[in-house]
């Protein structure tokens, strides 16, 4: 399925193809920088919402800078992250290194600070000559297929996100020689500064209205349950979330950017490709604090995130 939409005078057209009934679609005829038309940017802006994630190729030209200038046109970028170093060159640009470690557990970015940021950009800089995939889940349409009991039970449903939890803090007992120090340093400043907020299981999105789940790995228990009972219960969301059919899985070229709403998406990046390097550079653009189906505002129960991002 191609969508057109007509850009300036130049009558050129920005294209959207399908790549996925869930989510997910490739957008065409687009130079990415800081320079595109309001309709261009507006023309963008409508495909990732409708389509959750969306990808670009062929945008080979594109350097940090240009990255950080085209991100600027969708929102007001945060720094980094909260805890992990930036680039030395740009506070706002955070590289995404396989050399500390492998993100690959289901996920929607920085979930453990009150501010969640709206939209996430990733962009290819060196990939493996294999593998390497990354997979995004509609958390939007997860909710919207759940059981009426279970609507019923998750809107009224609040969990503590927390940058310390189990998938970041696990060692890696099997290598020879013992921890891989460069990984373990990077884990250490992770969580070298504690947050933990409480947000809505089903948040409103600001933009489109719609429903959408709020999970993923910074989940470390539901409030109100026991640690047995906000187990079964995230295992039985989280399955909805990241079935198969609710998900689609980029593989990257060169000259590759995506984008993706983080408020209504999770991801996955594929550790596929054996001890082959791979890197990416992210810029995260600020959002709003998540709302309740009820009108309640996500809280932070420890550390302040003012200084990761001012929205």
């Amino acid at each position: 399925m191609t969508t057109t939409a007509p850009l300036e005078a130049d009558q050129q057209l920005v294209t959207v193809d399908k790549v996925g009934s869930a989510l997910g679609a490739v957008v065409g005829g687009v130079r990415l920088g800081g320079e595109l038309s309001a309709a261009t940017v507006a023309a963008i802006r409508q495909a990732l919402l409708t389509h959750k994630v969306i990808f670009f190729r062929g945008q080979d030209h594109l350097d940090d800078a240009g990255q950080l200038a085209f991100a600027k046109l969708l929102g007001t970028p945060t720094l980094a992250h909260p805890t992990s170093n930036a680039l030395e060159s740009n506070e706002n640009v955070l590289p995404i290194d396989s050399d500390y470690g492998k993100a690959n557990s289901w996920h929607t970015d920085v979930t453990f600070v009150d501010r969640v940021p709206a939209i996430s950009l990733l962009r290819a800089v060196t990939l493996p000559a294999y593998g390497g995939a990354t997979s995004w889940a509609n958390t939007v349409t997860a909710y919207a297929e759940l059981p009426v009991p279970l609507q019923a039970l998750v809107d009224r449903l609040w969990a503590v996100h927390s940058n310390v939890y189990d998938y970041a803090g696990a060692k890696d007992e099997t290598r020879i020689g013992g921890v891989d120090v460069k990984v373990q340093t990077h884990r250490e400043q992770f969580v070298s500064q504690l947050f933990e907020t409480e947000h809505p299981v089903v948040r409103v999105h600001p933009e489109t209205g719609e429903r959408a789940l709020v999970l993923g790995h910074f989940v470390r228990r539901f409030v109100g349950l026991s640690a047995a009972e906000s187990g079964q219960l995230f295992q039985l969301l989280q399955n909805r979330v990241t079935n198969l059919d609710n998900t689609v899985r980029w593989q990257w070229q060169p000259g590759d950017l995506a984008i993706w709403d983080n408020r209504a998406t999770q991801h996955y990046g594929v550790a596929d490709y054996d001890d082959q390097p791979r890197r990416l550079h992210r810029i995260t653009l600020a959002g709003d604090v998540p709302v309740s189906v009820d009108g309640v505002r996500s809280t932070a129960r420890t550390g302040d995130a003012s200084h990761y991002s001012a929205v």
